[in-house]
């Protein structure tokens, strides 16, 4: 059954001009969990030197996409910050550009984004100023590479009020996205959340070109969430939702696992995602970061590291991002390490994500081999932003060290699997 397909030929350069996107940013991602205590989860660093974000931005540049709204609610200064006037994306020009589009009070609206659905509502006024003939509803959690105007060609064609675009996905893994049903002619004949088991392959990308009358249409009834109050009832009128199949490389990051598992395979021998294509690249707002160095009785094997690091112990299988410090003697395998981690001289860190500004101790022991602790961890250690593990310290599998954790946290300095310590803010603690 042909679903969809990429059309050949000369790109519609309408396709694309009459285009407004809607990057959905502002989930908190408790899936990830202290990951995005303090960031939303399209503001997580990937990669080493890249947000989860500018995998979407970047295919929107790339694909003459070139105005883009990103809504935002949890946590967004860390993305506010990250995206700026767009400049990295080359969207700071007079016919192109990128907003921010944040909860507001006013007389006639409750504030806070109360779904997906919402959250577009509540900025139709400006959605409508534009006039736009097509929204392209994008999610801004996904890591991908995908050219929008195949879908916006094959979607101009159908003549549908909305199309989707779906992936296969292996049966083992419906449980985490919401399945799409579609019959012998590319329609959508349902549309199931996150089913234990599904009949169908194909699960939904989080990729929607809408014809805007339509969209506007179905949020006046005061929809909520997209799927359930728009994208369903629309799928049952006559024109129908169609279902575009996209063959690439797509990964929904919004789990630990998902998002260790997309991070680790970077590095492996034939990564189904590579970095350097010329072709397309991922465009970020770059750090201004000194050289990587090198000490002597480094040791460094299938990993990426990132400028401004500082090896002078063992990394194997790893990702570094800017400013990362590995003490000597130390060992990193198997782990993601964020921006300016300091891993102390003989240290061992696996199978761990280590967010920004944390600090592993001397000799400290952290992760290892085992799927011990809560099941949706993973057996993985997650430690917060600033943390701090003390010296000699043990963290077994399957652990979380909360937000700026101290060192009298891990007393009498071992931690074993299912632990979880709480976050530590700056403020509202004793003195």
């Amino acid at each position: 059954m042909s679903v969809g397909r990429r059309i050949g030929g000369p790109i519609l350069g309408a396709c694309v001009s009459d285009v407004v996107a809607l990057v959905l940013s502002g989930g908190g991602g408790e899936r990830v969990s202290v990951l995005s205590s303090e960031r939303a989860v399209s503001a997580i660093p990937f990669g080493g030197k890249y947000r989860i974000i500018d995998f979407v931005l970047s295919n929107c540049r790339h694909s003459g996409v070139n105005r883009i709204g990103v809504l935002t609610q949890h946590a967004p200064t860390s993305l506010h910050d990250h995206i700026g006037s767009g400049r990295p994306w080359d969207l700071d020009a007079r016919d192109r550009g990128v907003m921010i589009l944040q909860p507001y009070l006013t007389r006639g609206t409750a504030g806070w984004y109360r779904g997906t659905a919402d959250a577009i509502a509540q900025n139709w006024d400006l959605i409508r100023d534009l006039g736009c003939s097509r929204v392209l509803v994008l999610s801004g959690d996904h890591v991908y590479r995908m050219d929008y105007r195949a879908l916006l060609e094959f979607h101009a064609a159908s003549d549908a009020t909305v199309t989707m675009g779906v992936t296969r996905v292996p049966a083992e893994e419906t449980h985490r996205f919401g399945m799409v049903t579609v019959d012998g002619e590319g329609r959508v004949a349902g549309l199931i959340e996150k089913p234990d088991r599904a009949e169908t392959p194909f699960a939904s990308m989080g990729i929607y070109a809408f014809e805007t009358a339509a969209l506007g249409a179905a949020l006046r009834e005061g929809a909520v969430d997209l799927v359930a109050d728009v994208l369903a009832p629309l799928a049952r009128a006559p024109r129908g939702v169609r279902a575009f199949e996209f063959e690439g490389y797509w990964e929904d990051v919004g789990t630990i696992g998902s998002y260790y598992r997309a991070s680790l395979d970077l590095v492996a021998a034939r990564p189904r995602l590579a970095l350097d294509d010329r072709s397309w690249p991922i465009l970020t707002r770059d750090e201004e970061r000194p050289p990587v160095r090198v000490g002597d009785g480094a040791r460094i094997e299938s990993s990426l590291i990132s400028n401004g690091c500082r090896i002078a112990g063992t990394v194997v299988r790893s990702v570094l991002s800017p400013g990362a410090v590995v003490g000597a003697d130390a060992r990193i395998e198997d782990a993601v390490i964020f921006q300016d981690v300091v891993i102390e001289r003989g240290a061992e860190v696996r199978r761990t994500i280590v967010d920004k500004f944390a600090r592993i101790g001397e000799g400290a022991t952290v992760g290892g081999p085992g799927t011990a602790g809560p099941r949706w961890l993973e057996g993985l250690v997650l430690v917060g932003k600033d943390g701090r593990v003390p010296a000699d310290a043990r963290i077994e599998p399957g652990v979380v060290v909360g937000v700026g954790a101290r060192p009298e946290d891990f007393a009498p300095g071992l931690l074993r699997s299912g632990a979880q310590l709480a976050n530590h803010t700056w403020y509202g603690e004793d003195e």
